[in-house]
């Protein structure tokens, strides 16, 4: 961290001091007077205002972490999903106020300013919000820390619609400016790949290897600042972006082949170029280790080199920090751990390991075996030569303790090695993680009990003191201050200031439920939240809905096992049954079924479902005899900015992944603080929740984990279920008719049918009769608007435990004892 200083006094908070500073960074900043400056020349100025006023605390907490010396977290992740920073750092600060004051002066809306910043592309879903949220809480609950990640240019992609198929295109985020980083091209790093390793002898005769890599790239760091709520702490996210050794070279240049002379600045560049690149060809493979051991290796060494004292002994590193591993992208870091405390420092192996073992913590986020990274030996040996020397070395070691421990089981010692023979031979990531790691942490009650049975049940019952559980969780400083200010009003009226950093104090809400006069206003809310996203979706994609209809959203990445297939099912169901007369028009709840979700570029399945969601859309909305009852929104390109706006006006959260699938679930966790009800199986996050709201007010279905193991281990026959329920038939037969794809029964209308009734391999079928009788239910319940607000509130009073503040708490208390 930069040993730069800033003025002890705190800057102003006043109208003044703001307008003067706002002014000075038009001029000077952009080099332009106001009246001739852009509304992008306003935001980068204004940006710039907010952020010289959280550099003077960000500078103030790098000191005090360089005097005292505690103990430390290091959250090492692939992606940061951050939003939007202008609004979020004006909330964090609280000069929202005075910002406003102060634009108005000059006659600038500060909402257009706000709404000019692009969203940075850093992440894709899930993963990275959840980082996001957890460096929020970590500032904000005061922890010294630090992120690591890679600073994308073009974030994984943009995506829009071109006849209801997805198209991928750049994400190009940084195209206007970002007044949030400041790069640090002096504390650069240079990471090496490819070439040999070399046995040398020192001159007492010990014995040493040394890896000469074939090539290099440079690891320039930029800075985010990371505020926490209204503390006076700023820590920091470290983004790494690549750049060649020797961006150009003159000679080749002159000699007039142009495009060598840059070969290796584009081969480098790459590195950081697109959040994970299409990774179904070799080449794609190989980019995506080269961007994970990139960024682990930049990390490593600016903590050890550049956050560490010059003389600071490495034996104490355990006491001084915990890397968070976030998922299996950053787990090579454990063989660059010990390669730069063995080859580089002189250490034994023992003592390098012993401090390894203790610095690493992991946290699984999936229960699918194929999501469980593995990395070909051939090809991590022809990037990485010493640190597949290294692996092979952990696996041996560990593998004699294995042989001690259960004597003459050579089953278990060949599944759990963490090398594998078949069907490539391969090195486990999660494996290493997990033996490596000093814990091992699931993120919701459910999977992590599954993580321990199922899916790493050898290590579980060799290390059980390693395994534990974090629920996940999520900031209620962005995903209720920030996107729901009206309802954060009332609750604050309700119940006085402090539940932003205290959300389980939103339990005093419980008794207001009863009240008739706030669930008026409850309700008021949520009708401007409806009408507020209705607004939105018309003028940033020309989706016109109902803002009195009931919003039912399922918003998450596009994959079979979250059965997206499954709403789709039920939209399909009620349009037949409608359009077919046994579904009375007067009887249907008014329904806006929003979709918001990107398929990966080479998942062929996936981008099928979006292009016949879309279809079945196209159809409904256009059908004049349902006189609007029914809508379907596919926004293109949902983000966390189109987030913002949706989760507030939601009334129903489709969570209905198959169950055991599930890793936890962060979504579900945002629709029930801002008051939506959940229907979904007992899968992930959604158990947690459940217990927390009550049956009452929670709409489960299906079957659960044991069940599904039930029904696969005696043989799951999807078109049984196809042949026996007429409801789930006539829809699957309409869809493979042709009805909402003009007559075309080809291309991927009879991929997707035929695949449901022939293999389903998430159990769609099975569950689909319990699915729409919970559907039922919700209309019912529905119609009781009192009764559907009281469940509303309580869900907001009741999901108090689901702030990312509590999880990192558990962290804290579990895994880093910081």
């Amino acid at each position: 961290m930069n040993d730069t200083t800033a003025p002890s006094a705190a800057r102003e908070h006043t109208v003044e001091s703001f307008t003067r500073e706002f002014l000075r960074e038009v001029n000077f900043g952009q080099g332009v007077d106001l009246d001739r400056a852009s509304t992008n020349d306003k935001y980068l100025a204004l940006a710039r205002t907010v952020r010289a006023y959280l550099t003077t605390r960000w500078l103030e907490t790098l000191r005090t972490q360089r005097r005292e010396q505690k103990k430390a977290v290091a959250y090492m992740s692939a992606e940061f999903l951050l939003g939007r920073q202008l609004e979020n750092n004006l909330l964090a600060t609280d000069l929202g106020e005075i910002a406003r004051d102060s634009l108005d002066l000059l006659g600038i809306d500060l909402v257009e300013l706000c709404n000019t910043e692009i969203e940075p592309g850093l992440g894709n879903g899930g993963l990275g919000r959840l980082a996001a949220c957890f460096v929020d809480s970590l500032a904000t609950e005061n922890v010294p820390s630090i992120g690591y990640g890679i600073r994308y240019e073009y974030g994984i992609f943009r995506q829009r619609f071109e006849d209801g198929r997805q198209v991928e295109e750049p994400d190009e985020w940084l195209r206007l400016g970002s007044p949030w980083e400041m790069p640090h091209p002096e504390n650069a790093v240079k990471v090496g790949f490819g070439g040999r390793v070399e046995a040398w002898k020192d001159e007492s005769g010990r014995a040493h290897r040394r890896w000469s890599p074939d090539w290099h790239v440079t690891g320039v760091p930029y800075n985010y600042m990371v505020p926490g709520y209204r503390n006076g702490r700023v820590n920091t996210l470290r983004l790494w972006s690549a750049r060649a050794t020797q961006a150009f070279d003159l000679a080749i240049f002159n000699a007039g082949d142009y495009t060598d002379a840059v070969r290796a600045q584009t081969q480098a560049e790459n590195i950081s170029k697109v959040l994970y690149p299409e990774d179904s060809t070799p080449q794609g493979k190989e980019l995506r280790l080269q961007q994970q051991y990139f960024f682990v290796a930049c990390s490593l060494r600016d903590f050890v080199e550049k956050v560490l004292p010059e003389d600071f002994d490495l034996h104490r590193l355990p006491e001084r920090i915990t890397f968070q591993l976030n998922d299996t992208h950053p787990v090579i870091a454990v063989p660059e751990l010990m390669r730069l405390l063995i080859d580089e420092r002189g250490w034994e192996w023992a003592d390098a390991w012993a401090v390894t073992q203790k610095v690493f913590a992991y946290t699984c986020h999936t229960l699918l075996p194929e999501a469980l990274e593995v990395w070909p030996v051939d090809l991590l040996g022809r990037l990485l030569p010493r640190h597949l020397e290294i692996i092979y070395r952990i696996n041996e070691e560990f593998l004699e303790q294995v042989r001690e421990a259960f004597p003459g089981d050579m089953l278990r010692e060949r599944h759990m090695s963490i090398i594998a023979e078949e069907p490539v031979r391969s090195v486990r990531m999660a494996y290493l993680a997990t033996v490596a790691g000093a814990k091992v942490n699931g993120v919701a009650e459910l999977h992590s009990q599954l993580l321990r049975d199922k899916v790493l049940s050898d290590f579980a019952e060799m290390f059980p003191h390693k395994f534990t559980n974090v629920t996940n969780g999520v900031t209620p400083r962005r995903f209720m201050a920030l996107s729901n200010p009206r309802l954060s009003a009332l609750i604050t009226e309700a119940i006085g200031e402090g539940w932003v950093t205290d959300l389980e104090r939103l339990r005093e809400l419980e008794p207001l439920a009863d009240d008739a006069e706030f669930r008026r206003r409850f309700r008021e809310v949520k009708s401007h939240n409806r009408a507020r996203f209705a607004g939105v979706i018309a003028e940033r994609d020309g989706i016109e809905i109902s803002p009195d209809a009931m919003v039912d959203a399922m918003v998450k990445r596009l994959h079979e096992y979250k059965r997206q297939s499954l709403k789709l099912l039920h939209i399909v169901s009620l349009y037949e049954r409608i359009t077919s007369g046994a579904l009375p028009l007067a009887d249907v709840t008014p329904r806006t079924f929003v979709f918001g979700a990107k398929a990966a570029p080479g998942y062929v399945r996936a981008k099928e479902t979006i292009a016949l969601i879309n279809a079945v859309g196209r159809t409904i909305n256009a059908d004049a005899s349902l006189e609007g009852r029914l809508k379907v929104a596919f926004p293109a390109n949902y983000n966390v900015t189109l987030a913002e706006t949706l989760i507030p006006a939601a009334d129903l959260s489709e969570q209905i992944s198959q169950a055991g699938k599930e890793a936890s679930g962060t979504g579900n966790m945002k629709f029930a603080l801002n008051g939506a009800l959940t229907v979904g199986t007992d899968d992930g996050a959604n158990v947690e929740i459940r217990q927390l709201v009550g049956d009452d007010h929670f709409f489960l279905f299906g079957m659960d984990e044991p069940a599904v193991s039930d029904l696969q281990a005696s043989g799951y026959r999807s078109a049984s279920y196809y042949e026996q329920d007429k409801d789930l038939r006539a829809a699957l037969d309409m869809i493979a008719s042709g009805a909402f794809t003009g007559g075309d029964r080809g291309s991927f209308v009879s991929s997707i049918t035929a695949s449901l009734i022939e293999r389903d391999r998430f159990m769609a079928l099975a569950d689909f009769r319990a699915y729409v009788d919970a559907q039922e239910r919700v209309e019912a319940h529905w119609a009781d608007q009192e009764a559907w607000t009281r469940s509303a509130v309580l869900n907001v009073a009741r999901s108090g435990y689901f702030s990312s503040d509590r999880s990192i708490r558990d962290y804290l208390a579990r895994i880093w004892n910081a």
